[in-house]
């Protein structure tokens, strides 16, 4: 319904307005700048620093290389440069009313139209979509998303037959590669699609050209194209329902909430189209509504992003994820920008726009450069959240549990999503875990080198798929050493976990339950994360409880990526006399066994030191287990990989069975003073006491104070439902799907 809305309002208007530029920096929000220059400091030191830059650039003169390289190389960064210095210097000649910026676009985009037409595709053979300027044409698309801004600035600037020149020479072929001949690329739900979109459909508003337009927005007809065709990246080509583009990209990927599937590290890159194009057809066609397109999910997914970082900035690590990724890049510059402009104005979006000190050069930013002059910025307060997945939120989730004070914060990271598209991994039931902003329970990331040409020209190295894809490179449950759904794309997208329940309101302690019955057919999977606030605790306690129901005995592997520096175990351990793989497939062949032991049943420490401060993992042992210590590296002749540490829990031969672990900070050591504080645990045993297929309770013991008794119903969710059960001769009685309480 939403897309045949939009059909009409586009069908029906009789094109746009010709003032120039009213892409995304319009003609009054120029005017406005001019009058104001000398008066936002903020605003004007940005400029200052920007026409440094370009005036820079300048001075070297046009340089526009016939393309040969892959990422990292000369002439792939060197189209790169080209494309953002283009863009700053039309806005430049705009807000500054110079024309030598406006002189300098003009020279490079008729030095680009000089060559477009003859260029053959990227000698590179790497993509499924080879560009013509760079080796993919999601490079590509980004050179027009950037370019076209440019164009829009300078378009009055240029004469008629000018602009004539550009559109037959550059532009418009341009479009037509991107799309007609590169359906593959275009016609996809997919992050790369998306781009390819808003560069079509912005050079269309630029040009007054609807074709583009529409084909950027539905997408390209598939005419006798392979409905069921599938590319090595992983993309859906979509079938004749038509659903494809701009739109399409718009409604699929996007939960209600404004949770991307993908993952935060690729919404974040993507957000920059998404919101490009949409300010342009706000600006150009603002009876599209665009921000109202599914109910406003645009802006609440800059909202949903923010969310999905630490303490300082950085995105968490959900599917292909690069390290140290945060909201301090150009895209969330300028989606911040956009997200209080076009949104509500919230003033906690100003801190964050104040923190990048940053700004884009347009309305939006000048409205927040202005706004945070005058004292208009608020805090941007992030609390636990849960992000649904799915078009209509009801493909599982992630949630996100904060706990502690501001400078102490204890972040959960809880996974329960769809696979993710092609950048989606085998991770059902994941966690990870952060203190301070630092990775206490690491998720590895993407196995990539992101524009380093010596590694694989920038691009993914196989080691992505055959490590940092695999389950047991996450914090989650392996069996009989194969992947969930035996590293299937295709099964592990037609299903998702289910939340059980969940209560992270943020007062006190915070709890989600969340199921998978589909990763390993035969074995269901259960697994209750509760963040313990007590004040017989330093900071919060992790306790992980998780779940599996076989009728038949097999191997179970739970592991834990920790960093840091082992300072005592209660168990004895043997290291290995000479290093080996700890298997042969699905990850294990890059681990280097190098130490293991049997524990004693029952209740295990293990405690390191990381950047100093202590943590202790203690652990709930089965007569079965055996605990393995790994190092990442094995089967590595490249040195791809990180040489990451890993504690590893394995129980062999057994059937249905039931994990116990606690994860507690604690105390500090400085190595100034040389002191060290509080470097033992607080925890002195867990106990359980029961494991059904209904219920499981048990008891944590501390050196001070009262034991805490857990109690979970695993079958029955209901927040009314009454319990009643006699242990060890006491009643012990609750309502709703758990208990945490003192022992009296």
């Amino acid at each position: 319904m939403r897309l045949l809305l939009l059909v009409f309002i586009f069908s029906s208007i009789n094109l746009y307005s010709q003032d120039h530029p009213n892409l995304i920096l319009t003609a009054a929000a120029v005017d406005n700048i001019r009058e104001n220059l000398g008066k936002v400091p903020m605003f004007d030191n940005y400029v200052a620093t920007v026409q440094e830059e370009v005036d820079a650039e300048i001075k070297e003169g046009v340089i526009v290389p016939i393309p040969k390289d892959m990422a990292g190389g000369y002439t792939h960064e060197r189209h790169k440069r080209n494309f953002f210095m283009l863009q700053k210097a039309g806005a430049l000649y705009q807000i500054l009313d110079d024309t030598k910026y406006a002189e300098y676009v003009k020279e490079s985009l008729f030095e680009y139209a000089r060559i477009y037409k003859s260029l053959p595709i990227h000698p590179q053979p790497r993509s499924y979509a080879r560009g013509k300027l760079f080796w993919q044409c999601l490079n590509d698309s980004n050179w027009l998303v950037y370019v076209s801004q440019a164009y829009d600035c300078i378009y009055t600037f240029l004469t008629k037959p000018e602009r004539r020149h550009l559109e037959e020479e550059l532009f418009r072929p341009y479009a037509d590669y991107l799309s007609k001949e590169n359906p593959q690329f275009f016609n996809r739900i997919h992050n790369h699609s998306t781009w390819g979109n808003a560069a079509v459909g912005m050079i269309g508003l630029v040009m007054n050209d609807k074709e583009l337009i529409e084909r950027a927005l539905y997408g390209l007809p598939l005419g006798d194209m392979d409905a069921t065709a599938r590319d090595n990246d992983g993309g859906r080509i979509l079938d004749e329902s038509g659903k494809a583009g701009f739109l399409a990209n718009i409604d699929d990927p996007f939960s209600p909430d404004g949770y991307y599937t993908e993952g935060p590290y690729y919404q974040r890159y993507t957000m920059y189209p998404y919101l490009l194009l949409a300010v342009s057809l706000h600006n150009k066609i603002p009876e599209s509504k665009i921000f109202e397109f599914k109910e406003g999910v645009l802006l609440k997914a800059v909202n949903a992003l923010l969310n999905l970082t630490d303490v300082d900035g950085e995105f968490f690590l959900l599917n292909d994820a690069q390290k140290g990724m945060s909201y301090f890049s150009r895209e969330l510059v300028s989606a911040v920008d956009i997200a209080y402009y076009y949104g509500d104005q919230d003033p906690g979006l100003l801190s964050i726009a104040a923190r990048q000190a940053k700004i884009t050069l347009d309305g939006a930013g000048f409205a927040v450069a202005q706004a945070i002059e005058t004292g208009k910025a608020k805090p941007f307060n992030k609390k636990s959240i849960e992000l649904a997945d799915g078009p209509k939120g009801n493909k599982g989730g992630v949630s996100i549990i904060r706990s502690g004070t501001p400078n102490d914060e204890f972040n959960l990271v809880t996974k329960y999503t769809m696979h993710g598209n092609s950048h989606g991994h085998f991770d059902k039931l994941s966690h990870s875990l952060f203190f301070r902003g630092e990775e206490i329970l690491q998720d590895y990331g993407l196995a990539r080198f992101v524009n380093i040409d010596q590694k694989n020209g920038g691009g993914y190295l196989k080691e992505n798929t055959s490590w940092a894809k695999q389950t047991i490179a996450h914090n989650t449950l392996v069996i009989n050493e194969t992947s969930h759904f035996d590293g299937d794309f295709d099964m592990s997208s037609r299903h998702h976990p289910e939340k059980f329940f969940s209560d992270v309101s943020s007062n006190g302690s915070q709890i989600i339950s969340i199921q998978e019955r589909n990763a390993y057919p035969e074995t269901p999977l259960h697994r209750t994360l509760i963040v313990l606030e007590d004040p017989r605790l330093e900071h919060s306690l992790l306790l992980d409880v998780f779940k599996a129901d076989s009728k038949t005995p097999q191997q179970y592997d739970l592991p834990f990526h920790y960093f840091g520096q082992i300072m005592t175990h209660d168990f004895q351990m043997n290291s290995s006399v000479s290093l080996s793989p700890l298997g042969t497939d699905n990850g294990y062949q890059h681990l280097w066994k190098i130490a293991s032991g049997k524990p004693k049943e029952g209740f295990n420490q293990l405690s390191w030191l990381y950047n100093n401060h202590f943590v202790t993992l203690s652990l709930v042992a089965d007569k079965q287990d055996e605990y393995i210590f790994t190092m990442l590296g094995a089967n590595d002749p490249n040195f791809n990989l990180r040489n990451d540490k890993t504690l590893l829990v394995r129980r062999q031969n057994t059937a249905s069975t039931l994990f116990i672990s606690a994860l507690e900070i604690h105390g500090s050591y400085s190595p100034v003073s040389e002191l060290s504080i509080n470097s033992t645990s607080t925890l002195k045993n867990i106990v359980l006491l029961l494991s059904t297929d209904s219920y499981v309770i048990f008891n944590i013991s501390f050196k001070t104070g009262k034991d805490l008794q857990i109690a979970l119903a695993t079958e029955n969710n209901s927040k009314t439902k009454k319990h009643s059960l006699t242990i060890e001769g006491e009643t012990v009685e609750w309502k709703g799907p758990y208990l945490l309480r003192d022992k009296q």
